[in-house]
């Protein structure tokens, strides 16, 4: 068991007050000592701390509490998670998009066979020549819309930071969705004075993206949905929740894939774009258990 520990990848630490001690290889190489940290980082010694910045990189600070005291942590490898993370979902997406451009393509080169099939025929039938060329038209045009709409997931600009009023944010985004859904009631509720430095434009994007999904999903009769924003320790939390009949298990790790949709209409960019501008603000955004469906967004301070 203590060769398997001390050959563990991940830089392994026992924490007593305001000393640290290395448990593994890793982490002796990793802070250049055979046993004791000196001098001890900042981070480690105090157990709100999750990040530690070390020798140019930047580690997450997994806590396991023994007692008052003394804790064991697990330093991982943000970069590496990124780096891994980044290559899984480069892979989905290439795999999505190759999916759905051959569902794309395929019907389209059927109706150019039969396009071609119809001019060959003695006696050229052109109403169903027309019926052919219009479909092919259409269907052309829903996979140009495909491909912008892929564009603009993959061209999504750096946010540009500046402080925010968010009463102000979310009175305006009612004030749309009373427009846009009018039998739809839309509670609001956010912390008084509350401002937040953040990409206005693109986080404006990605809750209306949430609003649109949750008046989607909300019940036909007495539909309801809410908006709360509200500062929570370091981090601004933005939940968007609706009173529908929730997302089934078997949907719940798909919601945000890339083009993926249950709705006639639905091009299923929205949710993968508001999660993307979350992402690229520090922030995250996943779906909650509970009663309908609940979307929260959390963003650091800039």
């Amino acid at each position: 068991m203590l060769v398997l520990l001390d050959a563990a990848p991940t830089p392994l630490l026992a924490i007593e007050g305001n000393a640290a001690r290395a448990l593994n290889r890793a982490a002796r190489t990793l802070f250049a000592t055979d046993d004791r940290i000196l001098p001890i980082p900042a981070a480690l010694s105090q157990l709100g701390v999750s990040h530690l910045s070390h020798e140019g990189r930047r580690w997450r600070i997994d806590r396991v509490i023994v007692s008052d005291h003394r804790a064991v942590a697990a330093l991982i490898d943000i970069e590496q998670e990124e780096r891994v993370a980044e290559a899984r979902a480069t892979t989905e997406m290439i795999q999505v998009l190759g999916h759905e451009l051959l569902n794309g393509l395929a019907p389209i080169a059927s109706l150019a066979e039969s396009g071609v099939t119809a001019i060959d025929r003695p006696g050229v039938d052109l109403d169903l020549l027309r019926e052919i060329l219009g479909t092919l038209a259409r269907r052309a045009e829903g996979l140009q819309r495909f491909t912008e709409a892929y564009r603009a997931l993959a061209r999504l600009p750096g946010p540009i930071l500046r402080p925010t009023n968010l009463r102000e944010m979310a009175d305006d985004l009612a004030r749309l969705s009373a427009g846009r859904w009018p039998d739809i009631t839309l509670w609001v509720e956010v912390d008084d004075g509350l401002t937040w430095s953040f990409d206005r434009d693109q986080i404006d994007q990605a809750l209306w993206a949430l609003l649109q999904n949750a008046a989607e999903a909300a019940r036909s009769s007495d539909a309801r949905v809410s908006l709360s924003i509200n500062h929570v320790k370091a981090q601004l939390v933005i939940d968007v929740v609706d009173n529908g009949a929730g997302i089934a298990p078997a949907s719940s790790t798909l919601v945000f894939r890339p083009f993926h949709t249950t709705k006639p209409d639905g091009n299923g960019i929205g949710l993968s774009l508001a999660r993307q501008i979350a992402l690229a603000h520090g922030g995250s955004l996943t779906l909650v258990n509970g009663p309908g469906t609940i979307f929260r967004m959390t963003l650091p301070r800039a």
